[in-house]
């Protein structure tokens, strides 16, 4: 699937170079243009298209769970049909901006549905979608998944995972509030939107097949489900790992040891493992007696849990500052307390 871009790292994480892996392997670079100057043509080309195109309003408003298939765009020589809206002005087009690469974006959001789960991915996350992928320019299809497929929306080592639009837009829905289990599983009540974004959000310069370079992308999508992605496996959850609160798990190396925290099972290089510089936590949760799981702190984790006879054993890790310096021990090179030791 095309959404997914591809990682090289030089010195093992310490230099991020993002590229794509072009569907032809003859494909000759195209150099890129200034990225101001670029956004500024994009979002003219985005106000044109939302401008001159309707979506089927109405139509979508009457089915109880409509799929990216449903959402219908289109252009009039005449008078709109019946039921059809413009995008442009619509209640529900939402505009946003962002600060990517150095430059102030402008994209756009057709919320058709929030999503009634309680769920929402952070940029880091893992999300099981469906969805459509058309250039603004000829409403060409280049990329689509009719059944659920599963993406990290950033991904680990080789993999950066998606796009930048995927990585802030599903981040605005929610999950499917219910989905029944079996041979054909259905979801229920779940995020479904339009995406309108330029091409430094997207693939910029590069080239992919059916997707030139500079192209300003379409995506009809749902967001079914999502998960909170633990990359290392340290307990501390990838999006929490962003310290300086910037979209980016690239810039962060607390230890400078060429290991970025996202993928460091040892951020502070204090030689104990960043999972086991979280005070330990045991809960047992005896369902037969109608017990139920507790709610956990915000800077708690669920770290393992076993089931047995209905008997619930959780073991949790919470981040601590146990010198109260500003700095939590799994950041701290001058902490090293092995809380998986303490009974």
């Amino acid at each position: 699937m095309k959404i997914r871009t591809f990682l090289a790292t030089i010195l093992l994480f310490s230099i991020v170079i993002m590229a794509c892996s072009p569907d032809d392997p003859d494909f000759i670079p195209v150099p890129d243009r200034d990225r101001t100057e670029q956004q500024v043509s994009d979002n003219d080309i985005l106000i044109e298209y939302l401008q001159t195109h309707y979506y089927n309003k109405s139509q979508l408003a009457m089915l109880a769970n409509p799929n990216p298939s449903d959402i219908i765009l289109k252009t009039f020589d005449g008078t709109p049909e019946e039921g059809y809206a413009l995008l442009f002005g619509d209640e529900n087009l939402i505009t946003r901006t962002t600060n990517f690469e150095n430059t102030d974006y402008t994209y756009f959001i057709l919320k058709l549905n929030q999503g009634g789960g309680e769920e929402s991915p952070k940029f880091t996350d893992k999300v099981r979608v469906e969805y459509e992928g058309r250039l603004v320019t000829d409403n060409s299809l280049f990329d689509s998944a009719v059944t659920p497929a599963d993406f990290d929306l950033v991904g680990f080592g080789v993999n950066t995972g998606v796009i930048r639009a995927w990585q802030i837009i599903y981040p605005e829905f929610n999950a499917a509030a219910s989905f029944s289990t079996g041979a054909n599983v259905e979801y229920n009540n779940f995020g479904l939107g339009v995406m309108f974004i330029p091409s430094g959000l997207a693939y910029f310069s590069r080239q992919l097949n059916g997707i030139p370079s500079y192209s300003n992308l379409i995506f009809k999508f749902s967001l079914l489900q999502t998960q909170i992605n633990d990359h290392d496996s340290d307990g501390i959850p990838s999006f929490l790992e962003d310290l300086n609160n910037n979209l980016n798990t690239f810039d962060e190396d607390t230890d400078e040891d060429l290991i970025v925290n996202y993928v460091d099972p040892d951020d502070d290089g204090d030689g104990v493992a960043t999972i086991n510089e979280l005070e330990r936590t045991e809960y047992t949760v005896d369902t037969n007696l109608g017990e139920t799981e507790p709610v956990l702190a915000a800077n708690e984790f669920e770290l393992n849990r076993t089931t047995q006879d209905g008997v619930i054993t959780i073991i949790t890790g919470t981040i601590v500052d146990s010198d109260a310096n500003g700095i939590m021990d799994y950041l701290d090179e001058n902490i090293s307390i092995d809380y998986s030791t303490q009974s």
